[in-house]
């Protein structure tokens, strides 16, 4: 009776079998059909192309051009997503921890605020944000300078009164991709420090910490390595979600795309250039990701 594929393939570390089989074997004809249904051909295929791609760009004077101008929005479009990110971090943080509070008020909150961005659409929620949201706090914050310079605190007041309107758009779409994918997060948050058992908490409260002691040392570091994953698809989504804050003319890779197309009409040189520019960044970060689960995994069997 043959041995199952598995064992031949990966033999156990106590064995000094840890060679492929023997040539014209059946067994290593399995062993080469296991390889290659496990192989990563979608790699091979986004490698294919960018290579396919990188070629294009040399050879072919449009595309050359096209990648040149596009090519400098990649620090803004970088940058959007990074600082929003972790501003989406703390705010999701916050809100998942709102998510599951005994306080009434606070749980919720934390829920309205998660069903209201669920609502609404993403591009509209931006629009909403920037355009509305950020002129409303504005003028809020003037008529609370307002008031307080009414109670004699002129210095506060006058400081807060004169609080212009002049937030730079780039401003606006980070706090907009922030407040939209901190909902997103929150709920991830939520799920990862509900997957830890009770017992760890009511352990934890019998040696004297406190609920947020506990929570801090003991559940949030499990939590967060188990939603890891989680996250790092997360970001990967608001990398390409950054595209959007380009209606409110961010000179991100998007943006720029558009106004070079619109110049030239070289539409097909311009939107490939964008697609792969995406692709790129967005295969990268998959692999990194994969690279950091794979570790962290490695260390959880030790």
């Amino acid at each position: 009776m043959r041995e199952p594929v598995e064992r031949i393939i990966m033999p156990q570390k106590t064995t000094a079998a840890a060679r492929p089989p023997i040539r014209n074997s059946p067994e290593y004809r399995e062993y080469v059909a296991y390889k290659l249904r496990n192989a990563p051909w979608y790699l091979y295929a986004i490698i294919a192309i960018a290579i396919f791609t990188a070629v294009t760009i040399i050879i072919n004077k449009p595309f050359q051009k096209a990648f040149l101008f596009i090519q400098a929005g990649l620090g803004v479009t970088i940058t959007t997503t990074l600082i929003a990110f972790v501003f989406a971090l703390a705010l999701g943080l916050l809100t998942g921890l709102g998510r599951i509070s005994n306080n009434t008020f606070a749980r919720n909150l934390a829920t309205l605020y998660v069903e209201l961005v669920r609502a609404i659409p993403m591009l509209v929620l931006i629009f909403f944000i920037a355009l509305v949201g950020v002129p409303a706090v504005v003028r809020g914050v003037n008529a609370l300078g307002t008031g307080l310079m009414e109670l004699g605190l002129d210095k506060i007041g006058s400081a807060l009164a004169s609080t212009k309107n002049e937030l730079p758009m780039n401003t606006r779409a980070v706090i907009a991709l922030s407040v939209t994918y901190g909902a997103f997060l929150a709920e991830i948050f939520r799920a990862g420090i509900q997957s830890i058992g009770r017992g760890q908490m009511e352990a934890a409260r019998s040696q004297g910490m406190s609920y947020w002691q506990a929570m801090r040392y003991i559940i949030l570091p499990q939590a967060i390595r188990n939603v890891l994953p989680a996250l790092g698809n997360d970001f990967i989504s608001m990398l390409k979600d950054s595209s959007l804050v380009s209606v409110l003319a961010v000179r991100d890779i998007t943006q720029i795309a558009r106004l070079y197309a619109g110049r030239t009409f070289q539409y097909e040189q311009s939107y490939i250039t964008l697609a792969v520019l995406y692709l790129t960044m967005t295969v990268l970060l998959s692999l990194l990701m994969k690279y950091i689960e794979k570790r962290i995994q490695k260390n959880e069997q030790r």
